[in-house]
């Protein structure tokens, strides 16, 4: 079996700030991270590939050079490939441009029985990529899985739902996007990350897998971010104490009034 995991490198959003002048995003100094649904789609196909001896994990993103670095991270936890789709004439790509670099770049590789991506990144929440390459590959796709077991070129999936789950049967092959109730990503090992590191990372441009430059990036993008900006600092709120219910409930309608909100 050849699984493929989609995984993207993000900003930390701990240290996420925009530029209240041009209204973008301040990269310069921020690090970056493995996503972390996309770390859960990963170690869903390490245990896929735990359980079946001969299984390979393929791990593809499309980002700028420094990306390799995720990809080492992602060799060191255990995945058997790395493909990097890096090119000027990607960048500035929505999720519609994103899924159609991304496909072209599963369709190079061949012959994947399974493609996992995590639910969404945490630079765009926009939980759209993964379905749209699934569209593109003409692969069925369940969204939000929570529990995958394989069987007779079967997944058998748990799909999160508010109240529970729904469990769906799809043949392979297949694409499925995680969340992060699947597992815990395993750490690691010092010898993986040795290894990592002299393991060859295959790096494709647009022309590599087959793209115009009006077919990717920018050119390809229906939507477009008009403006970036971080909502204004709340104030602080106000405790009000009493000894009794009605005391406070008193005390509140008070406030309430003084401010004309009633």
């Amino acid at each position: 079996m050849r699984i493929l995991v989609c995984a993207k490198q993000v900003p930390d959003t701990n240290e996420v700030k925009i530029d209240p002048k041009t209204g973008t995003m301040i990269r310069e100094g921020v690090p970056s991270i493995l996503n972390p649904d996309d770390a859960n789609a990963l170690e869903a196909a390490l245990v896929i590939k735990d359980e079946n001896p001969g299984t390979e994990v393929i791990v593809m993103t499309m980002g700028p050079p420094q990306a390799s670095e995720m990809l080492r991270e992602c060799l060191a936890m255990g995945a058997d490939e790395a493909y990097l789709l890096s090119d000027r004439a990607f960048g500035g790509a929505d999720t519609w441009a994103t899924s159609a670099t991304l496909a072209a770049g599963i369709k190079k590789v061949k012959k994947v029985d399974l493609v996992l991506a995590g639910r969404q990144a945490i630079d765009g929440d926009t939980a759209q990529v993964g379905s749209q390459i699934a569209q593109r590959l003409k692969m069925p796709v369940v969204t939000y899985v929570e529990d995958i077991k394989i069987e007779d070129k079967k997944a058998i999936v748990h799909r999160q739902m508010e109240d529970g789950y729904e469990v769906i049967e799809v043949q392979l092959p297949c694409l499925l996007t995680c969340v992060k109730e699947l597992n815990d990503p395993r750490y690691m090992s010092v010898g993986g990350i040795m290894d990592a590191y002299e393991q060859p990372i295959t790096i494709w441009n647009h022309e590599d897998i087959g793209l115009s430059p009006e077919a990717c990036g920018l050119n390809a993008s229906p939507t477009q971010v008009f403006r970036s900006f971080s909502p204004p600092a709340k104030g602080g709120g106000e405790m009000i104490t009493g000894t009794t219910v009605n005391e406070v409930a008193g005390s509140l309608v008070s406030k309430l009034k003084e401010k004309h909100i009633i």
